[in-house]
């Protein structure tokens, strides 16, 4: 007889408006008008409608042109909100009260700002490896979406510094689509050896050992490349700190061999994402936030005046005996997606504008001084604050911009880890290390600063850090250490 097992597990089952709500959630200003679009073409039961002008006041209450239908109710909820009276910033896990810093001011903008770059559409980075990507007999669309979460995860430099975990979660809240690890490293080696090659690892030796594996497949394996291949890999910190001699005694070869082998490395590229970045893609803010008469505000950026609602044209096609039931059963499908792709866009709305919420009061200081006035957060401190989870931040801060008087800044540029003062204050570490750039652009190309020298200026400024934690900041900034700064200049 066949043996039966029982067997009881859970697993995460995601509704369809969930699902919907996610990927309308992490596509930018300009992607979303496009699928408002896709969407209008497909379900003749959405219409478009002019979006009211909305705004929350001093006091908490909504005004606006009251709308028919009240999906939207709710999206504009009262939450505590200041207004500068001083230049300080509310404690960290101290929500503001109207008696110290006043209010902030939301409104939803509908209107065209003048100071908003008009974007022109033109294909992403992601958008050009999905296509590529695409035309691959062993991608399906389950690949596409995994290359799609792969990418939206790159960080300024190409480099994907969260794990698969990562991953594979955003896979699962924002698809419904549970993969294994192994289905994601095999998208992710394919990516990695796309042009250009060397995206999406997670270090600098791993993108030049990627990039030499694939020239040594095109132009055969020469010496050098075999040599270069050894150095980078079991060489590696010998190597950025310039110690040859000490590599030619540990790999047993002449000066000349390790002469052709830097050659071979040095025509890598350590950052072939910059080049794919700045491709005439104009930001489009999803927010403005301006500082005027001590009250600070965030203005959400509906500048195509674009929203939907649910059409009353097909309703009484319902109610109606002669229709046949096909067209009934079409019509009722078409309503339940209008319903939710309505619902969606408001609930993205929503989202945002809590976000942007959390944000300005952590990062009050930066809205009202400047960059310099950044402090460290993580979102994790967002998601308790607006009541969302981690992986919904994450969605919802990936890809969108703010437009301050300091200059336009993608959410994610708000987070960051953190150091301490000898005055006791939390000082982000972004700061740092713009503390650290100024300094080797300001040195002395003879005699450049070492380590050492850095933490002590870093701590005459009342920061004090080891001089492995300015190792570690230098190093991702792509510093290379003092001696071979000074052989560059």
């Amino acid at each position: 007889m066949p043996d039966f097992k029982l067997q009881q597990s859970q697993r995460a089952q995601l509704s369809a408006q969930q699902i919907l709500s996610s990927q309308l959630l992490q596509l930018p200003l300009l992607n979303l008008e496009q699928r408002i679009y896709d969407e209008l073409q497909e379900n003749p039961l959405l219409e478009l409608i002019e979006e009211k002008n909305e705004s929350v006041d001093e006091t908490g209450e909504q005004s606006g042109d009251d709308g028919d239908d009240g999906d939207g109710e709710g999206m504009f909820d009262s939450v505590d909100r200041f207004e500068a009276r001083d230049e300080k910033r509310p404690e960290k896990n101290e929500q503001p009260k109207e008696s110290q810093e006043g209010v902030l001011h939301f409104t939803v903008d509908t209107t065209p700002k003048e100071n908003f770059i008009q974007a022109i559409q033109q294909d992403s980075f992601e958008e050009r490896m999905l296509r590529d990507l695409s035309l691959r007999e062993e991608i399906g669309s389950t690949e596409l979406l995994i290359a799609s979460e792969i990418l939206g995860n790159l960080d300024d430099d190409g480099y994907l510094q969260d794990g698969l975990d990562i991953v594979a979660d955003g896979l699962l809240t924002n698809h419904g689509v549970d993969v294994e690890p192994r289905d994601i490293q095999r998208v992710l080696h394919i990516i990695q050896r796309m042009d250009p090659p060397g995206i999406a690892v997670a270090s600098l030796r791993e993108r030049l050992l990627v990039q030499l594996e694939l020239n040594q497949a095109a132009s055969g394996s020469g010496g050098a490349a075999i040599i270069a291949k050894k150095l980078l890999d079991s060489y590696f910190d010998d190597f950025l700190n310039n110690r040859y001699e000490k590599i030619i005694k540990r790999m047993q070869i002449r000066p000349e061999q390790l002469e052709a082998a830097i050659k071979e490395i040095a025509a890598l590229d350590p950052h072939p994402f910059v080049v794919y970045q700045d491709t005439g893609d104009y930001i489009m803010p999803d927010f403005i936030v301006t500082y005027e008469n001590g009250r600070l505000t965030a203005a959400l950026n509906d500048r195509s005046n674009l929203s939907v609602q649910v059409s009353d044209a097909y309703r009484d096609v319902l109610k109606n005996r002669k229709i046949p039931r096909g067209d009934k059963q079409f019509v009722r499908q078409k309503l339940n997606r209008a319903k939710e792709f309505a619902s969606a866009i408001e609930q993205r709305r929503h989202t945002l504008l809590s976000v942007i919420d959390a944000l300005m009061q952590f990062q009050y200081e930066f809205f009202v001084s400047g960059p310099s006035m950044l402090v460290p957060l993580g979102m994790k401190d967002v998601a308790e604050k607006s009541g969302f989870d981690l992986s919904t931040i994450s969605r919802a801060v990936n890809g969108k911009y703010v437009q301050t008087r300091f200059g336009t800044f993608e959410l994610k540029y708000f987070f960051s880890g953190g150091t301490t003062t000898d005055e006791g204050e939390e000082l982000s570490t972004k700061i740092v290390k713009q503390y650290l750039q100024e300094m080797v652009s300001a040195e002395d190309s003879k005699k450049p600063l070492s380590d050492d020298r850095l933490a002590q200026m870093l701590e005459e400024k009342g920061i004090r850090i080891a001089r492995r934690t300015v190792a570690k900041y230098r190093e991702q900034m792509q510093i290379p250490v003092a001696r071979l700064r000074k052989k560059i200049f």
